[in-house]
């Protein structure tokens, strides 16, 4: 799905410029939040307005997998309200995404063609992994990482997000459905006895890992967001630094877990002063976050109070702008082993990093289609820059051979069903689509199979651009407009041959996300 609203700029034009207004929607499990922008530079602005509505979608999704009218209706007026606000504020460029709720719902799909047609905002439903994307680039923005490893965590009302990540990016992140709001209905009437509601939720908290209990290096420290740990902070006074990140001793925290167990619904309420759509899920909340620092081995929770539209804002703008950069260490010393790895099988070394440019930019530009994160974006990295590798066997068949090969490597950061889904990727850059009776595909999940799908179209277009191994394609502008993906060729020359074989073998993409592929650019 395409991200945008009334006049929205698309992603990977670089047309805007500064200064300029722009605004995120996020479609949340407990609540709808936006916030709109004034950027005078790409990771610099002035909040025009912002604000909270308790919609709370994931009440009945969670427990029967469906969106009530009820809910829908209230998701559209509030998404109607947030269109007509922006637009009182002369902000045409916006981005709105969902999270677990709609991602999960089995009616989902009719709630985004509902507020489509009723309010003209494009809702793109977002994947855990991209969540801790996002929600990486707004902690970057206030925190300074450096090159130490932090523990993030998101916790929503349909899921919580754990990664690891440093000031490049995310370097391993896991989503689990283990958010407030699902754990308040899963656990329901468990909620108000302290003793039962633990022994429940270690259950449920028994598949969360942290990297200092994997055996990886010690974490710098743990930084969690989301509005339940905003609030906890405020209820147990975290001192504030300059730039509004709280730190709230964990023992603080376990402290206000036991007063939040004595105190009924009501009392929260009125004791504490707590909205009701926060009174309720506020001590499932605290629990989960408790158990991750004591996961993390950390005295102290770092509360920057920034979230996923943060992310979204900034996002937006650097596609906007152009500005989007990927000074990603962790991510740079992955591609220089795989790039060791090519090395191995004589590989065309220029024309690898070529189509691993060339994918990437696909990926990151139409990241609202297909929805995957980035693990699924490392993942399509070292395909692409792989693809090649089993002429080393043999030219024929060498899709073939690339797949036994990789499939049979090991790469620092991918574990072995990581280098499944790379071998599988680069097995279909050319030749046949995935299929059942393709016994390495049929080994993978149905997930992982539904991920291949997704990733090697992109890989085989990115292909397709270098065709002649010439590099005469320097880059390409991808846009997705109604039933089409209009791609604009940058480069050398005419460009008809690879216009040519990027018309065959995006066969698999129109099948794969059913639209047109129109290409255009070149010097006539």
């Amino acid at each position: 799905m395409r991200p945008g609203g009334k006049a929205t700029s698309s992603r990977g034009r670089g047309a805007a410029t500064l200064p300029l207004r722009a605004a995120s929607v996020d479609v949340g499990s407990n609540a709808i939040r936006f916030l709109a922008a004034r950027f005078d530079e790409p990771r610099r602005y002035e909040v025009l307005a912002a604000d909270r509505f308790p919609v709370r979608l994931g009440h009945d999704v969670f427990l029967s997998g469906r969106l009530t009218r009820e809910a829908t209706d209230a998701c559209v007026a509030t998404l109607g309200a947030i269109v007509a606000r922006l637009d009182e504020l002369d902000v045409r460029h916006r981005r709105a995404v969902a999270t677990s709720a709609i991602r999960e719902s089995a009616n989902g799909e009719k709630l985004l063609e509902r507020v489509r047609r009723e309010t003209g905002l494009e809702l793109a439903v977002i994947s855990g992994s991209e969540e801790a994307r996002l929600v990486h680039l707004a902690v970057a923005q206030r925190m300074r990482l450096g090159h130490e490893r932090w523990v993030l965590v998101d916790l929503g009302g349909g899921s919580v997000e754990v990664s690891l990540a440093d000031e490049g990016g995310v370097l391993w992140s896991e989503s689990h459905t283990m958010g407030s709001v699902r754990l308040l209905e899963e656990l329901s009437g468990a909620g108000e006895d302290p003793g039962r509601f633990g022994r429940l939720l270690e259950e449920y908290v028994a598949t969360l890992r942290v990297p200092a209990a994997t055996g990886q290096r010690r974490p710098a420290g743990l930084i969690a967001t989301g509005g339940n740990i905003e609030t906890l902070a405020r209820l147990a006074g975290a001192a504030q630094d300059d730039g509004n990140v709280a730190e709230l001793p964990v023992a603080a925290l376990r402290r206000l877990i036991e007063t939040l167990a004595k105190l009924p619904f009501r009392q929260r309420v009125e004791q504490l002063g707590l909205r009701e759509d926060r009174a309720d899920v506020i001590l499932p909340a605290a629990m989960v976050y408790e158990r991750l620092a004591t996961l993390a081995e950390v005295t102290t929770i770092h509360v920057p109070h920034v979230g996923i539209r943060e992310g979204v804002i900034l996002d937006l703008v650097a596609d906007l702008t152009g500005t989007r950069t990927r000074v990603d260490r962790k991510f740079q010393e992955l591609l220089a082993s795989v790039v060791t790895l090519g090395r191995r099988f004589l590989f065309d070394e220029g024309h690898a990093t070529r189509v691993g440019e060339l994918s990437l930019s696909l990926f990151d530009q139409l990241k609202a289609l297909h929805g995957l994160g980035e693990a699924d974006r490392r993942i399509l990295a070292a395909a692409a820059v792989l693809h090649d590798i089993g002429a080393f066997v043999s030219y024929k068949r060498h899709h073939r051979h690339s797949l036994y090969l990789i499939a049979n490597s090991e790469l620092p950061g991918f574990s072995p069903r990581e280098m499944a889904l790379v071998a599988n990727v680069a097995r279909y850059h050319r030749r046949s689509e995935p299929a059942d009776d393709h016994e390495e595909f049929a080994a993978l999940s149905a997930d992982e199979q539904a991920r291949v799908r997704r990733l090697a179209p992109l890989l085989r277009m990115a292909d397709a651009l270098d065709r002649e191994h010439q590099g005469r394609v320097g880059a390409v502008r991808a846009l997705v407009k109604g039933k089409d993906l209009q791609l604009r060729l940058l480069g050398r020359g005419d460009l008809l041959l690879e216009k040519w074989a990027l018309k065959r073998k995006a066969e698999f993409f129109v099948r794969e996300y059913g639209l047109k592929v129109k290409v255009e650019g070149g010097e006539p």
